[in-house]
């Protein structure tokens, strides 16, 4: 399945977002499609908690109980009335929002061996051995989440704003002490995530040895759509899937790499992160930056500065789409 918060483009401002889920007919409105099946099956209301409350938001289902898979049963003999059903969204007239609203927490991890290696050749060091046993993290701002589309800019005091291309997990289950040949199963799907970078001040402080902080904090996009793992099964390989990722800044193509290419799979970072405390459904993982997916390592070759305002950039990986943000001026009063 793919899974997404939608609005209709041209719809009354303030519009709620819709829970919706692809099919070959377009975006069909999960709620419209429960209430369709309660209407021709009364009893499936008293049978299934999935039918007995409205789908409004991914986060309401999760706090619910409720897993990712789930949302299968609504979409299972679904047929469009006609080719006009309300029920079903054409995906031009929508606008998509990010795919959990309120993630809990935001860990970010550091996997991808060609991304750490250059940045420690940077500082004329090696890659630090403990770096190959552990998979190492922090923890980013969960207030500042970014759907696809929603501008960014440069926080104050930074003139060196960077993005960085990541594959993001959503846990969709309570776990704690997970093993990590069975911790992906704790997994609800797989979405894109860029996480935004201002290098001046991370470089800051980052000499403390503490952090990254502010260089961070100040966004975080993710989107454009949910996508559940077994979606990606035939791709599996080693410690990832085998699909390409790659991000562009307007016409200028910057960054090329694959998910295959991570040091850890999700399974072992699940189990560094759920070591000795509870992960809740909605947390998020971040896969760390792959290799060239970020200006810091490729400036010089490709764009040849920093991200100013007016670029677009656009992050995807085969199968989860593309992530697209405007890079604006701070606006007045931020």
């Amino acid at each position: 399945m793919r899974i997404a918060h939608v609005r209709e483009r041209h719809g009354p401002a303030g519009s709620p977002w819709r829970l919706a889920a692809a099919t070959r007919d377009g975006w069909l409105d999960l709620e419209a499609a429960r209430r369709r099946s309660v209407a021709a099956d009364s009893n499936r209301r008293h049978d299934a908690i999935l039918f007995r409350q409205p789908l409004t938001t991914l986060d309401e289902h999760l706090g619910r109980g409720l897993r990712v898979e789930a949302l299968a049963e609504v979409l299972e003999g679904f047929q469009p009335r006609d080719q006009d059903d309300d029920a079903v969204l054409d995906e031009a007239d929508l606008v998509f929002g990010p795919p959990i609203l309120r993630p809990p927490s935001l860990r970010d991890f550091y996997a991808f061996e060609g991304h750490v290696a250059t940045m420690w050749q940077r500082r004329d060091q090696s890659v630090p051995e403990a770096w190959y046993r552990l998979p190492i993290f922090y923890f980013s701002n969960v207030s500042e989440i970014r759907g696809p589309g929603e501008a960014v800019w440069a926080p104050r005091g930074s003139s060196e704003l960077d993005f960085e291309l990541e594959v993001c997990a959503l846990v969709d289950t309570s776990a704690v002490d997970l093993p990590a040949n069975r911790a992906e199963e704790a997994i609800g799907g797989y979405m894109i995530l860029n996480d935004w970078s201002a290098r001046d001040l991370q470089r800051d402080e980052t000499t403390v040895r503490l952090g990254p902080a502010k260089g961070k904090d100040f966004a975080s996009s993710i989107g454009p759509w949910l996508v559940t793992p077994d979606e990606l099964a035939d791709a599996r390989r080693g410690p990832g899937y085998d699909l390409e990722m790659t991000a562009r800044v307007g016409d200028v193509e910057i960054s090329q790499g694959r998910w295959s290419d991570a040091q850890f799979s999700f399974g072992q970072m699940l189990e560094r992160a759920s070591a000795d405390v509870r992960l809740r459904p909605g947390d998020l993982l971040g896969s760390g930056t792959v290799g060239t997916g970020c200006l810091l390592e490729v400036r010089e070759e490709t764009l040849g500065r920093w991200l100013e305002p007016g670029d677009e950039v656009v992050l995807a990986i085969d199968r989860l789409g593309e992530l697209a943000s405007p890079v604006v001026e701070r606006p007045v009063g931020r």
